[in-house]
């Protein structure tokens, strides 16, 4: 276990790629175990942690996300929601917590949801008197939503590395937690806005938003197709992701009339890049997931919980700050595939939930997406607000302490994260 704790040190503290490090800290953790025989594993490790068919649904999920960027989509979800919180004091900044648990339904993807609203909501924030960092914070914070609604990258990731809980669970599970950090989002928001003295906008009459709703309607579709495929049994993760890419190309092409070849090409090539790196931390991961296993450290890490609480609790809140922490420093999916294969066995045999675990891990994790120094999505919306990254970090701690109270509120009731799998069956 030494050399490859070593390992995993040393390499990440020269700055090499997480996929890297942990290719060589596994590389080095099997080799301790069993000299040379063992390292001739890795080859076929590798390429089982990839092989898995309901991957397909991966580079699936992330086109039609592309697709309905290139395809103007976020115009459309924008306007709608505008027409729905117009009169309300500080609506821009309500529009963009909404928009994107709309858009959270076909992105799956943080990073993604910051581009496609920010580019067009930071904007007009700042026109109409909206503070910069402000903009640039509940931009990000906002899109912490889009990886925890299904479809979410992030479940498929975990259900592929950590096979003790099925992708649907985790679908039907993080609807809840979604909505309530969707809530809790807008809580924060409305009382800013009032505080702040946020402008207002006119009222949208009924016909314009009825009209609005009606243009947004086939994009909305797209989730519904998703989940209700994979949700009724009629259809297979993999089967459903590939038909809601037809279907994002169909709409995009016949019914918006604005996705062009150019466009789609261009959303095929950011498919190829991303499904690159996903799959690449999934392989490496598999090695050093193997050697987890085989070392027993899991078990140690369990006995090291134990020590400070016996209290499920503050066992539990305990793994979240571990988690936040580790946060600091990876983005979701590398801290995933570093921490998951070591503290999720170790959670369970102390007697915790799987599916309840899991749906806690992923959301204190997408709280990565927004903590400094990495931060990628409050990093990305301070780069379109044109404001530093500090005052933007300084923006959001609101929405951070929201954030919080969503995560204990969870960690403290399993009901939010099984009760929708529970009705399933």
């Amino acid at each position: 276990m030494t050399p490859a704790i070593i390992a995993f040190v040393v390499v990440l503290l020269i700055g090499a790629p997480v996929a890297v490090v942990m290719a060589i800290s596994g590389v080095a953790g099997v080799y301790s175990l069993g000299g040379e025989p063992l390292v001739g594993i890795i080859a076929s490790r590798m390429f089982s942690g990839v092989s898995g068919y309901m991957l397909i649904a991966v580079p699936y999920f992330i086109f039609t996300a592309e697709l309905m960027n290139q395809g103007g989509l976020t115009q459309k979800l924008i306007a709608f929601n505008n027409a729905l919180f117009g009169r309300v004091r500080g609506s821009l900044s309500h529009v963009n917590v909404t928009v994107s648990l709309f858009f959270a339904g076909l992105t799956g993807a943080a990073i993604t949801d910051t581009v496609a609203i920010g580019k067009i909501m930071i904007p007009e924030m700042k026109k109409q008197g909206y503070d910069a960092e402000y903009a640039a914070a509940i931009t990000a914070c906002s899109s912490i939503i889009g990886p925890i609604i299904p479809p979410s990258v992030v479940m498929v990731v975990y259900a592929t590395l950590l096979r003790d809980t099925s992708v649907i669970d985790l679908f039907a599970g993080g609807i809840i937690p979604g909505v309530l950090m969707t809530l809790a989002l807008l809580a924060t928001s409305i009382v800013l806005a009032w505080k702040r003295g946020y402008p207002k906008q006119a009222a949208t009459p009924l016909r314009m938003a009825f009209m609005a709703f009606l243009t947004a309607l086939p994009a909305m579709l797209v989730p519904l197709i998703i989940l209700g495929g994979i949700l009724s049994g009629m259809t297979t993760i993999t089967e459903a992701s590939g038909f809601a890419a037809v279907y994002a190309i169909f709409i995009g092409v016949v019914f918006y009339r604005n996705l062009t070849f150019k466009k789609i090409w261009k959303a095929l090539v950011t498919t190829v890049k991303f499904s690159g790196v996903v799959f690449f931390l999934l392989a490496t991961s598999a090695v050093l997931g193997w050697f987890v296993t085989r070392s027993g450290i899991a078990r140690e890490a369990a006995e090291i919980i134990t020590t400070f609480s016996d209290v499920p609790f503050i066992q539990i809140m305990l793994v979240c700050l571990l988690l936040i922490v580790l946060g600091t420093v990876m983005d979701v999916l590398p801290a995933l595939v570093v921490i998951g294969p070591v503290i999720v066995p170790a959670m369970v045999s102390l007697g915790f939930d799987p599916l309840h675990f899991a749906i806690v891990m992923i959301v204190t994790l997408n709280i990565a997406n927004v903590t400094p120094p990495v931060g990628m999505t409050l990093m990305t919306a301070a780069r379109i607000a044109e404001v530093p990254y500090e005052k933007a970090i300084l923006a959001s701690l609101p929405f951070y302490c929201a954030f919080i109270a969503v995560i204990m509120l969870l960690a403290a009731f399993p009901f939010f994260s099984t009760w929708i799998p529970s009705l399933l069956g």
